[in-house]
């Protein structure tokens, strides 16, 4: 008997986090259903798709395979009921969006215009840093990557749809407050909160101060947005964001923008897919939402 659809859904499901309890509460199944479904399909296809190592799941080599197939088979079934809609004048379907989490103060406003245009598409949003959203990318979890440098290794086709300048802030206290043309030396007298390394932003940073020849002294490394702006606003040290991250922060004065040469730095939005993806009605009218 051959694999059936509803099988591979729930096979998938589990390879993605590799965890049964978690495909299950996607799914809205009993742990225990997802475990039977996942042997049947086992026992189906004549190979063993996961393995257990120690208290870890781990996919085997055919399990690798299916899963290459049932992404491929899935993607084909969601792009037929999308072609079936638009034959009768409707677009309907789902978008499948991974962003970068420093994109979330940017792009709920374009989701909420095309939500508006598109009623008939749900949309799935995935809010990650840059090294998930690559691994998302490299398994072609998702329609459409919302980053700021697009990888030249990535094999990507990309387009670039909005300025993300970054900014360097500080507490309103903060000694380097109100002083104009602070050149890249009188920064690094003073400690700063970086997010972690090999983020967009960070990379961006350290590659601004690699060229004016200088080091700075990174006093933390945080994973989010929110909390370095909270550890800067307590004078724990400067920092380097997005300008849209802290917007309301600026404007409020709860923290300022230093005038330090060479900021901001001038970078990009970019959307991107894998080259060669078929996109999707619901890409495509997201598309059309960025670029037009």
């Amino acid at each position: 008997m051959p694999a059936s659809l509803r099988q591979l859904q729930i096979f998938r499901a589990v390879a993605r986090d590799l965890s049964y309890t978690r495909a299950a509460e996607a799914l809205n199944l009993t742990q225990p259903a997802v475990f039977t479904q996942v042997r049947q399909l086992e026992d189906q296809l004549g190979s063993p798709l996961i393995e257990r190592i120690g208290k870890r799941l781990f996919l085997t080599e055919a399990g690798e395979v299916v899963l290459a197939s049932a992404r491929e088979v899935l993607a084909e079934l969601d792009r037929m009921e999308m072609r079936l809609a638009e034959l009768g004048g409707m677009v309907r379907g789902r978008l499948r969006l991974s962003i970068v989490s420093t994109a979330k103060y940017h792009v709920p406003a374009l989701l909420g215009e095309f939500c508006r245009r598109h009623p008939g598409i749900a949309v799935a949003l995935t809010v990650g840093n840059r090294q998930d959203l690559l691994a998302r990318f490299a398994a072609n979890e998702d329609d459409l990557y919302i980053l700021g440098a697009v990888p030249a290794e990535l094999g990507a086709e990309s387009r670039r749809f909005a300025d993300n300048p970054l900014v360097l802030i500080a507490a309103p206290d903060h000694p380097l407050a109100g002083q104009r043309g602070i050149s890249a030396a009188d920064l690094v007298a003073h400690p700063f909160v970086m997010r972690e390394s090999g983020s967009g932003t960070r990379i961006a940073a350290e590659g601004f101060f690699a060229d004016a020849g200088v080091v700075p002294p990174v006093r933390m490394e945080m994973g989010a947005n929110e909390a370095i702006k909270q550890a800067v606003m307590a004078g724990l040290g400067l920092s380097v964001l997005s300008r849209g991250t802290c917007l309301l922060e600026l404007e409020h004065g709860h923290l300022v923008e230093l005038d330090a040469t060479g900021f901001p730095l001038h970078r990009h939005w970019h959307v991107a897919w894998p080259t060669g993806k078929r996109l999707s009605a619901g890409a495509e009218a997201f598309l059309g939402i960025l670029t037009g």
